[in-house]
């Protein structure tokens, strides 16, 4: 497996990341992978089958810059240079109009959604592979909707997506595109306990967004670059 392309996915724990993680080892990938879940980390190492010389899982703070960097250096050391990149790590705060949104709530919604983002893409940038290479960021529906109560998570979803087009526009002379996905409210056990009155039936599953960022992570998918891709199926909200 010395050639074994290779993917780091920040928050590879989560509903999405147990769905992709897999995917990517079917393709002969090495995976290094961060949680802060314990159980979810224990979780996904049970059901995955992978020699340990093809796997690192680690405990990081995605908002912690120093922490994402020795994390990515680790990997790339231990795997050679990364193909892939796709960050799933985020989160949802809502229920709050602008005037009644403290800093706290700004902040935690800025540093979870959009910080995360721009910690691990500037750290994944020096270590890209030069023959090919895809990062993939987990923006929004809403970065474009922008729907009443929730606007400090829609600002940062906004940053996402205008990240993953910056990025991509400053590496349009390599073989590394950026893209971000736009979901809507992902169908989860988290996000229907959040929303339990919510119309859920329509809400893509974690493993159709899974197998959309397994498809942009390929050398297939090399003509989408700079996109904000949409996943959300039929789900209006």
């Amino acid at each position: 497996m010395a050639n074994s392309n290779v993917a780091v996915i920040p928050g590879g724990t989560g509903s999405v990341g147990r769905c992709l993680v897999p995917k990517l080892i079917d393709r002969g990938f090495k995976v290094a992978v961060t949680y802060l879940i314990p159980e979810e980390a224990t979780a996904l190492e049970d059901q995955i089958e992978i020699d340990e010389d093809r796997l690192i899982i680690r405990r990081v703070d995605a908002t912690d810059a120093d922490a994402v960097s020795a994390f990515f250096s680790e990997a790339a050391q231990g795997f050679g240079p990364i193909n892939v990149m796709a960050s799933l790590v985020g989160g949802w705060a809502g229920g709050r109009d602008v005037a009644e949104t403290d800093g706290v709530r700004l902040d935690r919604m800025i540093d979870l959604n959009l910080k995360s983002a721009w910690n691990v893409t500037r750290a994944a940038i020096p270590l890209m592979a030069d023959d090919w290479g895809r990062i993939i960021l987990m923006g929004s529906k809403h970065a474009q909707d922008a729907p009443a109560g929730q606007a400090a998570y829609n600002m940062a979803k906004a940053g996402v997506l205008a990240l993953a087009r910056s990025v991509a526009n400053e590496l349009l002379e390599t073989n590394t595109t950026c893209n971000a996905l736009l979901p809507s409210v992902i169908n989860t056990e988290a996000t229907r306990s959040a929303l339990p009155y919510a119309d859920y039936v329509n809400w893509p599953q974690p493993k159709e967004i899974a197998e959309v960022i397994n498809f942009l992570a390929s050398e297939e998918s090399k003509v989408i670059n700079a996109g904000g891709v949409p996943v959300w199926g039929s789900a209006l909200i």
